[in-house]
């Protein structure tokens, strides 16, 4: 059985890993995209959204490759609340999303899997954390899970002592507001040391395992 990681996952200084005011035209809120300068020129990156070229970043490789399933919270599936008015909204990456993998949505409103190019499937969850995992669980196999954000997905997992590693990009971005990622969470307590510790011009890396 994998590892359920948290990889990749971009903050700013004061704690932040989306800004404020989130919406259809700022998905990742006012101030969010400056979190993710250090992925944005990576050979990953460019991968992901159809470009050839870029920066060989072994963090960026680390976040994306290695598993067989992803967990992600609705409102990092798209910007609709409540419940669905039809399928029309199918992600926020085209046909072909980043995950080539099973991908299960948290949501309180069901839908029907929407399969996508490239080897995505969309399962949408209404039974909680624990049973998005254990799906994610028996579609991953022997790869890892990553819990793909946003914010609060990542605090539900975290609390819930399932996670094994975390690799944070801290950019040096402050945002004064927005969507804390560890507020009121005791990392030390959970059992979580620095195992990593990696600066570069556009983040440093860390990465936490128990």
């Amino acid at each position: 059985m994998g590892k359920v990681r948290v990889a990749g996952f971009s903050l700013s200084v004061d704690g932040f890993g989306a800004g404020p005011e989130q919406s259809l035209e700022h998905p990742l809120g006012l101030g969010g995209p400056d979190l993710h300068k250090w992925f944005y020129p990576t050979r990953t990156f460019r991968s992901m959204i159809g470009q050839e070229g870029g920066t060989d970043d072994p963090f960026a490789h680390r976040a994306m490759e290695g598993f067989g399933a992803f967990i992600i919270g609705r409102n990092m599936f798209g910007p609709i609340r409540g419940a669905w008015p039809d399928e029309a909204w199918r992600g926020w990456w085209g046909d072909n999303p980043p995950y080539h993998a099973p991908t299960f949505v948290l949501t309180h409103h069901a839908r029907a899997p929407l399969v996508m190019a490239g080897g995505t499937t969309f399962h949408f969850v209404t039974a909680g954390i624990e049973q998005a995992l254990a799906l994610a669980r028996a579609a991953a196999g022997d790869l890892d899970i990553k819990i793909g954000g946003g914010v609060e997905t990542i605090r539900h997992y975290l609390l819930a002592g399932v996670v094994d590693e975390i690799h944070l990009a801290l950019a040096p971005v402050v945002l004064g507001r927005g969507e804390a990622l560890l507020a009121g969470i005791d990392l030390p307590r959970l059992g979580y040391r620095v195992t990593e510790v990696v600066p570069t011009a556009l983040a440093t890396h860390l990465v936490l395992a128990r």
